[in-house]
């Protein structure tokens, strides 16, 4: 993995020695993540999904690149655009989709919705809607894992909008100086919401031209590359372990749509969009497998089983119960409910 500052190209992985049977999990992953929003996306539309949802379409590669890196006990803190990074952590299809229809058998029964996705038991320490609102909290858990004395690692995602968020300097700066086994991975998709980047940040590079304030190195990373994103996060997290404190990842990519589903995404040039089409993680993935020996049944293999298991969690989710008046109270007071209160 290569680091710089002040070319606007995406770094490439180049030559990466990812064993074969690695590669084959980071493409299942990235199918797992495209097949499941794009099904989540005809749901939108269909009308099933409460309220909207931020989908991450394009950058599949970054929660693939660190789920399959991540161990079970590590963290991941995401933003709205989370359920790429929940799935990716090994939470189910079922609860997931079932949470977008608000449904009883969602993951958090169908009170959280799109933009709240959270699984404790998987390490997905939750979404968060506040833009850079979770950087804070997860140098609270990286720190419970050093205080603990485990080798534990949180991993905190957010998009280059919160690199101009008080939030974001103030973690940067705690977990350099308590030494923090985090790490932060701004996923540069080039637009806050509706507005290019570069309009409103007086650095090139809204995250790595920051990381030398805080001593830490400038990383960019090709997000649209799996085995780039693999590369990157086995390196950080061997870093943080063995308590060498935090790193700054700015992973490069694009998101296909809009920032939410009520956003046609018109604002952005055509070329812009044409040019990184063409460099979709999936197709391209796919191309180097078959390159470096993955047989296209192999890869036609993988892409039925999961299509196999989207289908089933849309049946699943479709299938669920309208959440009941009895669940209003529960999730609130550490007990479960209120009646001590009263």
């Amino acid at each position: 993995m290569a680091a710089r500052t002040r070319d606007d190209a995406p770094v490439s992985a180049g030559v990466v020695d990812v064993p074969l049977r690695t590669r084959l999990a980071l493409y299942r992953c990235c199918v797992e993540l495209r097949l499941f929003e794009q099904r989540a996306y005809r749901m939108f539309m269909e009308g099933l999904v409460k309220g909207t949802s931020h989908l991450s379409i394009g950058q599949e590669a970054i929660a693939a690149g660190f789920g399959v890196a991540m161990r079970p006990d590590d963290y991941t803190f995401a933003t709205y655009r989370g359920h790429a990074h929940t799935l990716a952590r090994g939470v189910p299809m079922t609860p997931v989709l079932a949470e977008l229809l608000g449904r009883e058998n969602g993951l958090m029964k169908g009170k959280g919705g799109s933009m709240h996705l959270t699984s404790v038991e998987h390490g997905v320490m939750g979404s968060y809607a506040i833009i850079g609102a979770h950087l804070p909290i997860a140098n609270g858990a990286a720190w419970s894992a050093q205080y603990r004395g485990t080798d534990q690692v949180a991993v905190c995602f957010f998009g280059d909008g919160t690199t101009n968020i008080g939030a974001f300097h103030e973690a940067l700066n705690f977990a350099v100086i308590w030494r923090l086994p985090i790490v932060f991975v701004c996923e540069n998709n080039l637009y806050m919401e509706y507005t290019p980047i570069h309009h409103v940040t007086a650095v090139e590079h809204p995250a790595a031209d920051r990381a030398g304030a805080y001593g830490l190195d400038p990383l960019i990373v090709d997000g649209n590359d799996p085995d780039a994103m693999y590369a990157a996060a086995s390196l950080t997290l061997a870093r943080a372990r063995a308590g060498e404190g935090p790193s700054l990842i700015e992973a490069k990519t694009y998101r296909h749509g809009g920032h939410s589903r009520a956003d046609p995404g018109k604002y952005r040039p055509d070329d812009e969009v044409q040019n990184w089409l063409a460099r979709d993680p999936l197709p391209m993935y796919r191309d180097r497998l078959l390159d470096i020996g993955a047989t296209a049944a192999e890869l036609d293999g993988i892409d039925t089983e999961v299509e196999a298991l989207v289908n089933r969690a849309a049946e699943e989710a479709r299938a669920g119960a309208e959440p009941g008046a009895d669940l209003v109270m529960t999730d609130v007071w550490a007990d479960g409910g209120s009646a001590w209160r009263n």
